[in-house]
């Protein structure tokens, strides 16, 4: 059995690969807890956070209210006390954010004390229950503000307006009015504001899946990836490049953010793009565009894929089906895109005599594969997020804590008896629960804390706890202070204004009204993150699409998409600013080449709302004709060819870099393979015949780099 908390991968002449919990800051926040006492204390509090979400995504005993108001609880002191620690200068400015800290928890208490009374007085809060409701709703925006940004906490506070003053506006926008005590009921408690769908999915999902993630780094899982990924892919033309792409491909699979992907493995594959000759602003563009696609990539994708299941009612497990083919275009865009660029610029692989052999990598990591693999198939056989969630989170802390005991065993037949008993073990909560788990747990934690080599791997643990917990602070902000987004939709109706504006639009062209809701996502993309740009879109467009036969799923994977686009698009790039630091240029001039990378990309939805097969639903008039799945193969080979022109066309470059006219007719042929409209497939298919035929032809008399 490997070593499975072995440090990062180190190979020749690359650079050593960081934790981004550790060495890198989450969001707004500076990297660490503090120092000092102040700092013991908030890592305590981070730890406690982590039980607590533990205890009750294993055991599930308290009413789903109070774990709701427990975690917005959590997220305050947290939130606050970090702030108090890293960010405040003066003793006053320390105390304050201590106090905004506490009283956040309280919040959290209260529901959880007064959780029968409150219930019982619905519709008749008394004058303390309103004061908790106003300081809560006071406390969401202010986290939001210090640790989000400014723009999120305005879009809110401007939905949260129109509820306190729509009834002075105009028509259609006008509303029946609401007086101070409704809007702070409807907001502060119940489950249709901060406590609504979103602070649900992050208490019950994102939160175990986020410690998950942590667990995994910790364990040496960014090692195999990047070895993995150096001995695949690194001798192909644009070797450094194509790493960094199937790197962040793997990452997404247990990370799900885009912004710990950039940190991630940027710190690894950005100077290696450099140092191979590729551009600053093209490195850091191809780090941010592989890296937001993490969150399309299953098994676990992002924060998002969990509040969509829990939004349209569907298994988590149908949402990752929806995204399989998706993901593994985008990925293909990426790899595509950079094999052109690398062509024009004639710049060829890494020597394969340096690399790690990839298979080398698994065979020394393979038992980290193992709770990946619970996952899925946990995932797959019909089982709840958070239970596939918390058991493979179990697994790998199994693991963990395994090794250092298996190290103490001299012959190698009887280490394999060890693991082969602990698993045993590990897998009897399939029949008798997770208390057979639990006392697997406590066994080992109690067997390490008597050896040297297991003390120490049980702080691996307790850090891990602590940094899942600041990990998952962002995304729980986020979904509180966009509760007041969705409440604010329930409470007014207005959504339905919107939807019959894009209605309107999509009777007479479905074109048009996907392209409004595409710049409707990237808009929304230029202030906020991810997951309440989802949020708001799919509550106004979502509806609004379904009414025009799109199906659901399309719809919402369709706002999904464009919302991970959205963090590449200038002004306000996430990925592309994080990824700044290590490519030494400005973001925004990683952002135009993350655009310029993730173009190819664009077509994937929009096909996918034309033929929903391309997603794996419904089937169309050629299935009828012809079966399901040579449907599937067709819009297959459709779209990888239009993705293919629509690359070659952005970049310049085929077989050779291309001529104006040749760009131009490849742009024509992709549009017409994208366009589900009469003969527009005969179309594309004949004018793509013709450009990469008399481009091949050209290009067979000129060197690959000649200019035309």
């Amino acid at each position: 059995m490997s070593e499975v908390t072995s440090g990062a991968a180190k190979n020749v002449d690359t650079p050593t690969i960081l934790s981004p919990s550790v060495e890198e800051p989450i969001e707004g926040l500076p990297p660490g807890f503090g120092e000092g006492v102040a700092g013991r204390i908030v890592f305590w509090i981070a730890v406690s956070f982590s039980a607590f979400q533990l205890y009750t995504a294993a055991y599930g005993n308290l009413p789903s209210q109070v774990v709701r108001a427990m975690h917005v609880g959590f997220l305050l002191l947290l939130g606050f006390a970090l702030i108090a620690t890293l960010r405040a200068r003066t003793p006053v400015g320390k105390a304050w954010f201590w106090t905004l800290a506490i009283l956040g928890f309280l919040t959290g208490v209260y529901n959880w004390v007064f959780y029968n009374d409150i219930i019982q007085r619905s519709g008749f809060l008394t004058t303390p229950d309103l004061v908790v409701g106003a300081v809560l709703i006071v406390l969401v925006f202010e986290a939001a503000r210090r640790i989000m940004g400014l723009p999120l906490a305005v879009i809110a506070g401007l939905f949260l307006a129109y509820c306190f003053f729509g009834n002075y506006l105009p028509p259609p926008f006008i509303h029946r009015g609401y007086d101070f005590a409704q809007i702070v009921e409807h907001f502060g408690f119940g489950t249709e504001g901060i406590y609504g769908t979103p602070v649900y999915v992050s208490a019950a999902y994102i939160f175990i899946f986020v410690v998950f993630a942590a667990f995994l780094e910790r364990a040496g899982m960014i090692a195999l990836f990047n070895d993995f990924a150096l001995g695949m892919v690194g001798a192909w033309r644009g070797g450094p490049a194509q790493v960094c792409v199937l790197s962040s491909a793997l990452m997404g699979t247990i990370s799900g953010s885009g912004v710990a992907n950039v940190v991630a493995s940027g710190q690894f594959t950005i100077p290696l793009m450099k140092k191979f000759g590729f551009r600053s602003a093209f490195a850091g563009g191809v780090e941010a565009t592989s890296s937001m696609g993490g969150q399309i990539m299953p098994p676990v994708m992002g924060a998002v894929a969990f509040i969509m299941a829990e939004t349209l009612n569907v298994p988590y497990a149908d949402v990752v089906k929806a995204a399989i083919v998706p993901a593994a275009l985008y990925f293909g865009a990426c790899f595509w895109m950079v094999h052109l660029e690398s062509g024009k610029f004639s710049l060829q692989g890494m020597d394969k005599a340096t690399l790690p052999n990839p298979w080398d990598a698994v065979k020394k990591h393979w038992p980290l594969v193992l709770p990946l693999a619970a996952l899925v198939y946990l995932l797959f056989a019909g089982y709840t997020p958070i239970f596939a969630g918390t058991m493979g989170l179990a697994l790998t802390i199994v693991l963990i804590l395994g090794t250092p005991l298996a190290a103490l065993i001299g012959p190698f037949a009887f280490r394999m008896v060890f693991w082969i008993a602990l698993g045993l073990a590990a897998a009897s909560f399939m029949r008798y629960g997770v208390d057979i788990l639990a006392l697997v747990l406590g066994a080992l934690v109690a067997a390490c804390l008597f050896f040297k080599g297991g003390r120490e791997t049980l702080v691996i643990c307790i850090e891990s706890l602590a940094e899942g917990a600041k990990n998952a602070l962002p995304v729980g902000i986020a979904c509180a202070i966009v509760g007041i987004v969705i409440g604010t939709l329930t409470l007014t109706g207005i959504a339905s204004t919107f939807i019959g504006a894009i209605i309107a639009i999509g009777q007479n062209n479905l074109f048009l009204s996907l392209v409004l809701t595409m710049l409707t996502c990237l808009v929304l993309g230029m202030g906020i993150p991810t997951i309440p740009n989802y949020i708001i879109t799919s509550s106004l467009a979502g509806p609004a699409l379904l009414e025009l036969g799109v199906p659901l799923l399309v719809s919402h994977m369709f706002v999904f998409y464009f919302g991970i686009m959205a963090d590449l698009t200038p002004p306000v790039a996430l990925a592309a600013f994080a990824a700044a630091p290590m490519a030494k240029i400005s973001g925004m001039k990683i952002a135009m080449q993350a655009s310029k990378l993730a173009v190819a990309g664009f077509v994937v939805p929009f096909m996918a709302v034309y033929t929903p097969a391309l997603m794996l639903q419904d089937a169309g008039p050629m299935a009828a004709s012809y079966g399901y799945p040579v449907e599937v193969v067709y819009i297959l080979i459709k779209v990888c060819l239009a993705i293919g022109l629509w690359g070659a066309a952005v970049v310049g470059f085929l077989f050779t870099r291309m001529a104006m006219w040749e760009r131009l007719l490849a742009t024509a042929a992709a549009l017409s393979l994208v366009l589900a409209l009469p003969y527009t497939d005969e179309l594309g298919f004949a004018l793509a015949a013709i450009v990469i035929g008399l481009h091949w032809w050209r290009s067979r008399s000129r060197p690959a780099g000649a200019l035309p």
